[in-house]
C-alpha cells in the first residue's frame, strides 16, 4: 500500500485512470455520468490489488488529507481533476472546490486576474463548463442548396424560421428544426436584380423585408437598405448629390402598410437631412430602443479601461461658441458671410493653397453652418430610440459613427410630410453623438438589450492624415471589435481581436456580426467565423469555413445554436456540444404496457 507522501501528480492521475477491476467498496457517487460527460465519457476507479481501494486505510480513514489532495490537484488540468474526482466521495468533495476551480478557470482560459466572475454565474465550476460546454462551435449540418456566395443570415424573433441572401439572386427561407430545412425559395431575377444583400423578419415574423442591388437600364445600378425597426414602419434613405464631394442623405420613415387609405393619410415622412462631406454617405441603419436599457447588466467593466482612446463626441451639449466653431449648430448669416469671404479672399490672394475637393468641403461647412437644425433637447427620463448608421467626415471610407436620437413624435407618419417642421433655415439636421474608430468601419451589431453597440473596424495607422478624402489610409489586416455603451456613450472594453480581413479600402466590404446574452460572433475574411464572451473578452471558439465568412447568427431562442455564412456557398449550423450530446443519447424504449391496462383501456 501506497503511503500519503508517496503520492505525486503524476501517479495521482494514473490510478485514475486505472479501469475498475473487481467490486468497489463505495456505492455509484451521485451524478456521476452524466454531469462529469462534458470532459470525460468514461468511467474511473482507483483499485489496488485484488480490488482494493488505495484511497482508504483498512479502517476507512483516507490516506491523503484534503489539503494535501488539494494541492496535488493544483497541478492538474480540468480533465484529469474531473477525472480523479470520480475516484471516491473525498476526491470529488476536494474536485468541487471553488478556488480550485478559481484557479482552473483563469489559468485555462488566460482571463486577467482583475475581472471578476459573470456576475450570473452560481460557482467557478459551473463557469468553466459554461465555457467549455455552453459554446455552439461543434458542425452539426452544412446546407448547400445556394448556389453562389452565401451574403446574409437573419433570424426570425420566434426562432423557428431564418432567411439566408446570397450572389445567386435568391432569398431562401429555412425552418429551423433538429435538422434545418428549406421552406422556401425567391428567385429576384425577374425583378433585374443583381443579387440580394440583406433580410429582417418584422416584430410578428409575418413579413420578410429583402434588399439587394437593382441592375437598371445601361447595365446600371442601385441598391437600397431598408431596416423593419419600428413596429409597423420602416426606414429607407436616399443620396443626393450637391457637389463633386458632397451630398445629403435624406431618411425617410414608411409604413410598412400602405393600402387604399394612404390616399387621404401620410404613409411616409422624412426624418432626418444629414449633410455628407468628403464623398462620405450614410449606410448600414439599425435602431437601438433606449427603453430595453434596463434588463440585467451582464457586462461589467473590467480591467484599466483609463488607456482608451476617447472615441465619442457628444454634439448635442456643447456650448454656444463650441458650437460656432464646430459649424454643428446655427449660427447668424453674417458669420457664414464673413467665412466665405475670408476662404476665397485667401484663395484669391495665393495664400491658400487648398485643392478644389479641400475648397468645396470648407465652403460646404460654412454653408451649413447657418442651416442646420441643432438636436432636439428630450426629457431625462424619456425612453427614445436611437437611429444608429455609419458615415465619415474624412473619406468615403466609413470612420465614424453617427448617433441621433428619434423622439416619440418622430415615430410616426402623421404630421407634415417632408419635414415642414423645420425652420425655413435649417436646411440639415445635425447628429446628437459621433464615436470615430479612426479606421474602416466593416460590421455592427446591438447586445439583445440594445444596450451594447459592437463594432468591427479595421484600424488606420496611428497618427494618419487624410489629405486626399478620395484616398483613404490603408488599413490594418487585424479586425478590431470594439465596444460601446449607448447609456453611457463611452467606449468600455478593450477591443476584441483574433479574426482578419485581407482586402484593400476600395474591395472592404461589410462582415455582419451578433450578439447574443453571453457571446459575441463575427465572420472574417480568413477563413472562419469567431466567438468570444462578452463579459471576460476571450476567443472561444473558430469556426471553420473554405471561404470568407460574411455573416453569423445565433439563434434569439437559444444562443447554443449559431449559423455561418460563407463565400463558399454553404450555411453551416453549429450546436454546442452539450447539446449534441443531448440529442445524441439514446432515448429511452417505450415501457410495454401491462395487459390487463391496455384490455381495460379497449372495453366498450
Amino acid at each position: 500500500m501506497l503511503s500519503a507522501m508517496e503520492f505525486s501528480a503524476g501517479q495521482l492521475v494514473g490510478l485514475a485512470r486505472t479501469p475498475m477491476s473487481g467490486t468497489p467498496d463505495h456505492q455509484s457517487l451521485p451524478g456521476v455520468g452524466g454531469e462529469e460527460a462534458w470532459v470525460q465519457s468514461r468511467h474511473w476507479w482507483v483499485s489496488g490489488p485484488s480490488g482494493q481501494n488505495v484511497t482508504m486505510d483498512e479502517g476507512g480513514v483516507p490516506l491523503l488529507p484534503d489539503s494535501l489532495v488539494y494541492q496535488i490537484f493544483l497541478s492538474l488540468g480540468p480533465a484529469d481533476v474531473l477525472a480523479a474526482g470520480l475516484v471516491c466521495r473525498q476526491w470529488q468533495a476536494v474536485s468541487r472546490d471553488e478556488f480550485l476551480w478559481r484557479e482552473q478557470f483563469y489559468r485555462y482560459y488566460q482571463v486577467a486576474r482583475d475581472v471578476p466572475r459573470h456576475p450570473a454565474a452560481t460557482s467557478w465550476y459551473e463557469e468553466f463548463r459554461r465555457l467549455y460546454d455552453m459554446v455552439p462551435c461543434v458542425e452539426v449540418q452544412t446546407l448547400k442548396e445556394h448556389t453562389d456566395q452565401v451574403l446574409h443570415l437573419s433570424f426570425s424573433h420566434s426562432g423557428y424560421q431564418f432567411a439566408s441572401c446570397s450572389k445567386d439572386c435568391t432569398v431562401k427561407i429555412w425552418s429551423n428544426d433538429l435538422t434545418i430545412s428549406l421552406l422556401h425559395s425567391a428567385d429576384m431575377r425577374p425583378y433585374n436584380w443583381s443579387y440580394t444583400q440583406f433580410s429582417q423578419f418584422n416584430q410578428d415574423d409575418s413579413l420578410l423585408l429583402a434588399s439587394g442591388v437593382f441592375l437598371g437600364p445601361h447595365n446600371s445600378s442601385s441598391g437600397e437598405i431598408a431596416v423593419i425597426s419600428l413596429e409597423t414602419s420602416l426606414i429607407s434613405g436616399n443620396l443626393h448629390r450637391i457637389g463633386d464631394i458632397t451630398s445629403c442623405s435624406v431618411l425617410w420613415l414608411n409604413n410598412a402598410f400602405q393600402d387604399v387609405e394612404s390616399e387621404n393619410v401620410n404613409v411616409v415622412k422624412r426624418l432626418f437631412k444629414i449633410q455628407n462631406l468628403n464623398a462620405s454617405t450614410i449606410r448600414t441603419v439599425m435602431v437601438a430602443d433606449c427603453s430595453r436599457f434596463d434588463s440585467p447588466d451582464l457586462l461589467l467593466d473590467a480591467g484599466d479601461q483609463a488607456g482608451l482612446p476617447c472615441r465619442v463626441f457628444d454634439l448635442g451639449g456643447d456650448t454656444e461658441e463650441e458650437a460656432t466653431d464646430s459649424g454643428l449648430h446655427t449660427s447668424g448669416s453674417g458669420h457664414v458671410k464673413e467665412g466665405l469671404r475670408r476662404v476665397f479672399d485667401s484663395v484669391l490672394d495665393g495664400h491658400g493653397q487648398l485643392s478644389d475637393c479641400a475648397l468645396e468641403t470648407k465652403v460646404a461647412e460654412l454653408l451649413a453652418k447657418g442651416h442646420t437644425k441643432p438636436p432636439e433637447c428630450s426629457d431625462a427620463d424619456t425612453r427614445n430610440k436611437y437611429l444608429i448608421f455609419t458615415t465619415g467626415c474624412l473619406t468615403y471610407s466609413p470612420h465614424q459613427i453617427g448617433i441621433k436620437q428619434i423622439l416619440p413624435h418622430q415615430m410616426t407618419t402623421a404630421g407634415p410630410v417632408l419635414g415642414e417642421g423645420r425652420g425655413s433655415d435649417a436646411f440639415f439636421d445635425a447628429l446628437d453623438h459621433v464615436i470615430d474608430v479612426h479606421g474602416h468601419i466593416i460590421g455592427m451589431g446591438l447586445s439583445p438589450d440594445n444596450r451594447y453597440l459592437y463594432v468591427n473596424s479595421r484600424a488606420w495607422p496611428p497618427g494618419s492624415v487624410v489629405a486626399d478624402p478620395m484616398q483613404p489610409p490603408p488599413i490594418a489586416e487585424e479586425i478590431d471589435l470594439l465596444v460601446f455603451d449607448l447609456k453611457t456613450m463611452r467606449e468600455v472594453k478593450r477591443a476584441l481581436r483574433a479574426h482578419r480581413a485581407y482586402t484593400p479600402n476600395d474591395e472592404c466590404f461589410f462582415i455582419f456580426l451578433d450578439v447574443s446574452r453571453d457571446f459575441v460572433a463575427s465572420g472574417a475574411e480568413d477563413r472562419h467565423g469567431y466567438i468570444w464572451d462578452r463579459h471576460y473578452n476571450i476567443c472561444l471558439a473558430k469556426l471553420r469555413h473554405e471561404d470568407v465568412v460574411n455573416s453569423v447568427a445565433f439563434s434569439p431562442q437559444e444562443q447554443e445554436l449559431l449559423l455561418t455564412a460563407s463565400d463558399d456557398a454553404t450555411i453551416k449550423a453549429w450546436r454546442s456540444p452539450r447539446i449534441v450530446r443531448v440529442l445524441q443519447a439514446p432515448r429511452p424504449r417505450p415501457r410495454p404496457r401491462p395487459f390487463f391496462s391496455w384490455f381495460a383501456s379497449h372495453r366498450r
